[in-house]
């Protein structure tokens, strides 16, 4: 659609895509392993979508927050769908930590204290993760 942000852009660092959705890599220094899961066609809410196609992004987004949880070990995973600035349907899957700026307030909330490169602070590289993301959702 003519204007809309997700539909003219990836969005992001490209993760995963397959016909029906993408995962992109924000980029977000202050919270490093931070995912959105976009539907390609343009849809602005979840239930634009068929049953199925509704069951197939939050299988993408649940396959994501597993390998957040089990590759990172955060504090708590966010998911967010808001659409209120890009109203194109897409998940936020967010790795939290207490030790990130806004701990424990939403990503969108102002600094609750200075973070020195938080990327160092993950256990693993971010390519590494995107992959283990990749990998993943591949295997359906």
């Amino acid at each position: 659609m003519a204007g809309c942000e997700l539909c003219e852009q990836e969005g992001g660092i490209p993760v995963f895509r397959n016909e029906a959705l993408r995962v992109i890599r924000a980029q977000d220094a202050d919270h490093p392993a931070f995912y959105r899961v976009i539907w390609n066609a343009h849809v602005a809410e979840w239930t634009d979508l068929p049953p199925p196609e509704r069951s197939r992004i939050m299988q993408a987004v649940a396959k994501v927050e597993g390998v957040l949880r089990e590759s990172l070990k955060p504090t708590k995973v966010n998911l967010a769908s808001l659409g209120n600035v890009v109203p194109h349907l897409h998940w936020h899957v967010i790795a939290r930590f207490d030790w990130d700026a806004r701990w424990p307030a939403p990503v969108w909330a102002p600094k609750q204290r200075e973070v020195a490169d938080a990327e160092s602070r993950l256990s693993l590289p971010l390519t590494q993760l995107d992959s283990l993301v990749a990998q993943a959702l591949a295997a359906g």
